[in-house]
């Protein structure tokens, strides 16, 4: 399955009936008078969360979006029938704007959480309201009016508790793999993971925390460089960061440094979320150069760092502790 994360589309809703010009003919009715009902009115569109889907890969295929159109009026004063409203389903964690303006219209992160996003059309008006002393037999009535028209952005922005980064190939894959039953790509190569994987941790209290493991970022992400400037979006709503640095590299500080940067420079205070600082790959190295390292990037950071092995599970009780206590479970 495709990672759409991002897509554009065309909301038309329903227009409205039109109403009618009549009069009562019947037999045994003197003077009847006019009777032209009232036209439908169109009908609305509708967005809706739905936890069922996980990118906005439908929208690659189908853009443009239309309500059914209300019915003209009838006559006997009958009023025409309402279009039908659509409803188009959306992953939890899309926010809504309008394209042309960039305004923010809504931001859909609940189940069944709804948005308006174009309202139909009102129907017109029968012959029936222009009655009058003035005049007893007005045939005039009115056009249903167009139903609102709207280009929107549809951005995705993964809903995870938790988001592990770091430069390509610092284990991040192997990490969430081993914490969860989520069976991401992984290899000996960078940029192996091309997009979020997403992975469900059990917490200590029996239920889960989503975790997402975010596509190595580079120096000059955040101005586009590489593949992490268009996931960054998506550790936006973690309430917490893990930071994985690969031990084997010869100047940890270094690489620490060039993802800080870029969370800096992508703005939004990704660089001031919580986050735990750990050293992966630490079966690669001897204990004093380990000690070495674990002691230079703690001192750049200003805390304790931790030192892990994804491969071998060395430690991970010990980061998944410090993270339920951040996360205050």
């Amino acid at each position: 399955m495709q990672f759409i994360d991002q897509a554009r589309i065309a909301v038309q809703a329903g227009r409205g009936g039109d109403g009618i010009a009549a009069f009562r003919r019947e037999k045994y009715v003197p003077a009847g008078g006019p009777s032209g009902g009232d036209g439908g009115r169109g009908g609305d569109i509708w967005l809706e969360a739905d936890p069922n889907l996980q990118t906005l890969l439908d929208f690659k295929y189908k853009r443009l979006f239309a309500a059914e159109d209300g019915r003209r009026g009838g006559p006997n004063k009958s009023t025409g029938a309402s279009g039908d409203s659509l409803t188009i389903k959306v992953p939890c964690g899309t926010e809504v704007r309008d394209l042309r303006t960039g305004i923010l219209l809504g931001d859909l992160t609940d189940q069944g959480q709804r948005l308006m996003v174009a309202v139909g059309g009102r129907g017109g008006l029968g012959n029936a309201h222009y009655l009058s002393n003035r005049n007893r037999a007005p045939e005039k009535f009115t056009e249903g009016r167009d139903g609102e028209l709207w280009s929107l952005q549809l951005e995705l922005k993964l809903l995870a508790e938790v988001g592990i980064i770091g430069l390509p190939n610092a284990g991040k894959s192997t990490l969430i793999s081993v914490l969860s039953a989520a069976r991401p790509k992984i290899a000996d190569y960078p940029f192996t993971t091309l997009v979020p994987n997403l992975g469900v941790v059990r917490r200590p209290t029996g239920d889960g925390t989503v975790f997402a493991d975010i596509p190595g970022l580079i120096a000059g992400a955040a101005q586009g460089a590489g593949l992490g400037h268009d996931f960054l979006r998506h550790i936006q709503r973690t309430k917490l960061l893990i930071h994985l640095v690969d031990a084997s590299s010869e100047d940890v500080v270094q690489d620490f440094q060039v993802v800080q940067e870029e969370l800096r420079a992508y703005g939004n205070g990704l660089d001031e979320r919580p986050c735990l600082v750990a050293l992966n790959k630490i079966e690669l190295l001897l204990d004093e150069e380990l000690e070495e390292k674990l002691q230079a990037i703690g001192d750049h950071c200003g805390q304790s760092v931790l030192a892990i092995s994804g491969a071998t599970s060395k430690n991970l009780d010990q980061l998944l502790a410090r993270t339920w206590k951040e996360l205050g479970i």
